[in-house]
């Protein structure tokens, strides 16, 4: 006998409360392993894969993909053992599938008995699938009302059974009797363009009627509509251009600020309500340090590791210049009215990627020479472009770089990464005539530009990390010192 369990979305930790479904990896009426992935979700802070600590029959889905979920609200329903009962069929496959617990650790979850394969069921083998569970035919199992707004209904197993067996019998395409429908997305999308599903043809499995049967059958609906009432050609009148007064503007869009863009929006509002913030900044010659990043490259040869880049030689001197200036490696206890210096510097830097800009976090930068942070920066760096940071990659900074430069602009006022103290911008680095020697000369000129809570420190003490972070840029051998 086949039973009905309940997956809920986990606590996937950091504190995270609710995640928006991107992308489910099953269908209902797929065979899942367990600790197979599921459903692809993304929290405020990282996209992630969740797996399914259960293996079985998918029964039901609760959520569409857009849609936002609260932890603990349910994602599916598995019929855990109904795989047994469809591997009696005709081609004797048995299945392979356990049904233990989850190898994977989520938060109120256990381990168990190790993952198995994948295996899809066959359409003929829905209804005796579904009619193993221990759910009541005229009953299906109970939707928590969390999720009873978002989630589709179950099939029940009655129907399932009907539409499989109305096939059989040539049903299908009449007027009447069941239709070969088993997903209820494509029931409810039928719904919605008034499509009679009875008139359709399947392409799937044994005249199984697809959403891509219901997606053609719309679009042939809507050219039927535009054909019958577009008005016959007419000659076109030598006649003033008509006005028309009174046509309604188009709708404005609106995008939900959910995800990592309602996650940066609300940091950055709370950075600009809470930190009294000020910024200064200057420009240096930067020739000097272009030249030591090439000498270095080239010293190290065509097969001696990776090449150090420019961001990760400001990272360096930003370590150095917080050792000097460790007020702006602080943050501000409100409630105790206090400033934490921190011991570490866990340093983060701005990375755009096509879900948004991201704040990778570099640990113990401190403790890492130029290369060791270069490397560490490419690693995070390519995470975040395949959207896999974990929330651990993307927390705990306490300082963070952020080099504009990259988009073509040249100065800007950063805005604090909350509950962070500074954060240095970096412009490009172009030609420029400067004054070198006493003599006009074109040298690579950076803008640098700090912006520091000015609770935890005065304009002195900015602009004294400001000026060693640009005598560095200037002089690398300054940099030596502290090597």
């Amino acid at each position: 006998m086949a039973q009905v369990l309940e997956f809920k979305l986990p606590d996937l930790g950091e504190g995270l409360t609710e995640a928006e479904i991107v992308r489910w990896l099953v269908e209902v009426g797929d065979v899942v392993a367990i600790d197979q992935p599921v459903v692809e979700v993304e929290t405020a802070k990282a996209m992630v894969e969740v797996p399914c600590p259960y293996g079985g029959v998918v029964t039901a889905r609760f959520g569409e993909e857009g849609s936002e979920l609260p932890v603990g609200a349910p994602l599916l329903t598995v019929a855990v053992g109904a795989t047994d009962a469809s591997s009696s069929g005709s081609d004797g496959a048995a299945a392979d599938e356990p049904s233990g617990g989850s190898g994977n650790v989520l938060v109120g979850y256990g381990t168990g008995a190790p993952a198995a394969r994948r295996r899809r069921i066959r359409p003929e083998r829905v209804g005796a699938t579904a009619a193993t569970a221990t759910v009541p035919a005229s009953a299906p199992a109970p939707v928590p009302a969390a999720a009873s707004a978002l989630a589709p209904a179950p099939v029940p197993v009655g129907e399932v059974n009907g539409q499989v067996n109305g096939q059989a019998n040539g049903q299908v395409n009449g007027r009447q009797g069941p239709v070969a429908v088993v997903s209820p997305l494509v029931r409810r999308l039928a719904r919605q363009h008034d499509i009679d599903l009875r008139r359709l043809t399947g392409s799937g499995p044994d005249g199984l009627i697809l959403r891509a049967d219901v997606d053609s059958a719309i679009r042939h609906a809507g050219e039927a509509t535009e054909a019958e009432t577009r008005p016959a050609a007419e000659p076109v009148a030598a006649e003033a251009p008509t006005v028309h007064v009174g046509v309604a503007a188009p709708a404005a869009e609106r995008i939900p600020l959910r995800g990592v863009r309602g996650a940066v929006a609300d940091k950055l509002s709370r950075s600009r309500s809470e930190i009294p913030d000020a910024t200064c900044w200057v420009d240096a010659d930067a020739t000097e340090l272009m030249a030591a990043r090439a000498a270095m490259n080239a010293a190290s040869g065509p097969s001696g590791g990776p090449k150090v880049s420019v961001l990760a030689l400001l990272a360096r001197i930003c370590t150095a210049a917080l050792a000097r200036y460790p007020e702006l490696n602080s943050t501000v206890d409100t409630a105790a009215r206090e400033i934490v210096r921190l011991p570490g510097v866990h340093l983060g830097f701005a990375a755009q990627t096509e879900r948004g800009l991201v704040v990778p976090v570099v640990r113990d930068a401190h403790t890492r020479n130029a290369e060791s942070i270069g490397a560490e920066i490419a690693r995070l760096t390519e995470l975040a472009r395949t959207g896999k940071l974990s929330p651990a990659q993307l927390t705990g900074g306490t300082f963070t770089l952020n080099n504009y430069g990259v988009f073509g602009v040249d100065g800007s006022t950063p805005i604090i990464n909350h509950p962070e103290a500074a954060m240095l911008g970096v412009g490009r680095i172009m030609p420029k005539p400067w004054v070198h020697n006493g003599e006009l000369a074109v040298r690579q000129v950076v803008q640098l530009s700090l912006t520091f809570d000015h609770r935890v420190c005065d304009g002195g003490t900015a602009g004294g990390f400001l000026r060693y972070v640009a005598d560095c840029v200037e002089q690398p051998a300054v940099l030596l010192r502290t090597l």
